[in-house]
């Protein structure tokens, strides 16, 4: 397929849309479709029918629209109106006011903070597009910079645009894409591979399965696009098992673009081969880290190994491997398509461009948002997220899942980039944002994620194995009332043990929540130390 082709069909899809004098849009991502959306979909297309409008109106399953506190979402483009919450009772009526006064009882604002202070570069085509039909991805300019990079650009400078544009990885480490790219490129003609780490697994996290099932060839275009530049002809997407519907849509994605050039051999009629598999975890948490991801692949138990040497030096099966996440290869298509200078514009000089987050827990407006780096945890969570519902008070948001930590009120005005929210004890993450009000204590929340990570040791090393499961029973003691000043001393040398002799980033990241709990909310660990601690106690600890 070349850019006659391309254009072509583009130009097809259009046109097919502007025949519709309505068009509506039914969310089928997971959170909608697990509140019933497929069934809202039917609903929808029956009312149309029965009135004879086949013609005039098209009803269309989209990939995630983002107020996911709202599902099923359903949006009225043509007369720019979302409904939220609706019900399959609820399509006669939402059919008899097309063009018309909207359904109030169902309507959310599209002016709302919600929408509006997000910026969206990876989401630009969630909402909009049907996940499974290639033809709206290519009218949405898909596979563009595909064609781009293969006519007019040497791998070396597509590497140069990357670097050009400050992306950095985001998986949580926030290392910059160039210069990993530069590496494998630069391990010679040996075989090499491209690896999609799509094992998204943090407590309150649905940014990377959102994006696979609702724009998965974009995903697969930034990988294409990877492999030209460092040389690589093979790829892998590891998915846990416990996303099945983005397991499904890639599957129908990866045939679509072999049919069409897009994947194969010899890419868009070049010399080009790329080859992408789909490889099913089993839901192991430690497999997000990246060696123990390759040692997965590779059909071995998923054990971290040390490093160095790093994947992209040796990876899988030793040969030289890039591995980035799924929001990171996301980025690409756009980052080719504008220039690397225009997405370095977006965000802040030490973070560029937008960050994707799953903004959820004690708020109003939960959902998938993109923000712009260096906005600040005050805007996202009262602006777009509508602040604390049920008449609470916020005391704090938990940033980077169980490697993170809990960021207080008085640092609200923080921006959202690495290194402030790292001078925070807390890190980026993935983009899993969990809001937590005043009725919870924080010592819960640091033995909740304790228990997580004691859970999910792989049990290689001793200090991970055995100490997350010791600062697991000193938190338990102390929300029990049992413990004394002592307990919290060796609490913290754990911590620090752990940080510093555990062989991953599992282990050595799984002590931050308690940190940052201790740094600013020693209070409730002291109150529970004299037994002043029942209206902040959580649940019982076990």
């Amino acid at each position: 397929m070349i850019l006659e082709d391309l254009t072509e069909v583009r130009e097809r899809v259009q046109e097919q849309l502007a025949q519709r004098k309505h068009r509506i849009h039914v969310c089928v991502a997971a959170g909608c479709l697990s509140a019933g959306s497929d069934e809202v979909l039917q609903a929808l297309r029956d009312s149309v029918k029965k009135r004879g409008m086949e013609e005039q109106c098209l009803v269309k399953s989209v990939g995630c629209i983002g107020p996911c506190f709202g599902g099923p979402a359903v949006a009225v483009e043509t007369d720019r109106v979302l409904y939220c919450g609706v019900k399959r009772e609820d399509s006669d009526e939402i059919i008899e006011h097309l063009g018309g006064e909207p359904v109030q009882r169902l309507a959310f604002p599209l002016d709302d903070p919600f929408f509006e202070r997000q910026q969206k570069v990876v989401l630009e085509n969630c909402g909009s597009i049907n996940p499974e039909d290639i033809d709206d991805y290519i009218a949405a300019k898909g596979y563009h910079a595909l064609f781009k990079v293969l006519s007019f650009m040497t791998p070396a400078e597509v590497i140069e645009e990357m670097a050009k544009s400050g992306l950095r990885g985001r998986g949580g480490a926030g290392y910059p894409a160039g210069l990993k790219w530069t590496t494998v490129a630069k391990a010679g003609r040996q075989q090499k591979y491209v690896v999609c780490n799509a094992d998204e697994g943090d407590p309150g996290a649905f940014m990377d399965r959102s994006v696979l099932t609702s724009d998965p060839h974009r995903v697969l275009e930034g990988m294409a696009i990877a492999a030209y530049a460092v040389g690589a002809n093979k790829g892998y997407i590891y998915v846990r098992a416990e996303f099945p519907l983005s397991i499904q849509r890639l599957r129908k994605a990866i045939k679509q673009a072999e049919a069409t050039t897009f994947l194969g051999h010899q890419i868009m009629g070049t010399t080009f081969d790329f080859h992408v598999e789909i490889r099913v975890g089993a839901g192991a948490f430690v497999c997000g880290e990246e060696t123990a991801l390759i040692a997965s692949i590779e059909g071995k138990r998923g054990t971290p190994r040390p490093r160095p040497p790093y994947p992209a030096e040796s990876g899988l099966w030793g040969h030289s491997t890039l591995i980035n996440n799924v929001e990171t290869f996301a980025n690409v298509p756009t980052i080719v398509r504008n220039g690397g200078d225009w997405f370095a514009a977006i965000g802040t000089e030490r973070s560029k461009g937008t960050k994707v987050f799953a903004l959820a827990g004690h708020i109003r407006h939960s959902g998938l948002i993109e923000v712009p780096m260096g906005m600040t945890l005050r805007e996202i969570v009262y602006d777009i997220g509508g602040g604390i519902p049920g008449g609470r008070e916020f005391k704090a948001v938990q940033t980077g899942g169980p490697s993170g930590g809990c960021i207080p009120a008085e640092h609200l005005d923080a921006p959202v980039e690495y290194e402030s929210l790292a001078a925070l004890g807390s890190i980026m993450g993935s983009g899993g944002m969990v809001v937590i009000n005043d009725a919870t204590s924080m010592v819960d929340v640091a033995r909740y994620f304790m228990e997580f990570c004691m859970t999910e040791s792989c049990g290689k090393c001793v200090p991970c194995r055995v100490g997350t499961a010791q600062m697991h029973d000193l938190l338990a003691k102390i929300l029990r009332g049992e413990a004394n000043g002592d307990d919290i001393k060796l609490l913290e040398e754990l911590g620090d043990l752990l940080r510093n002799a555990s062989l991953c980033g599992l282990g050595q990241s799984a002590p931050n929540p308690v940190f940052s709990t201790l740094r600013f909310f020693r209070h409730e660990y002291d109150a529970h130390l004299n037994g002043a601690a029942k209206e902040i106690r959580g649940r019982d600890a076990k």
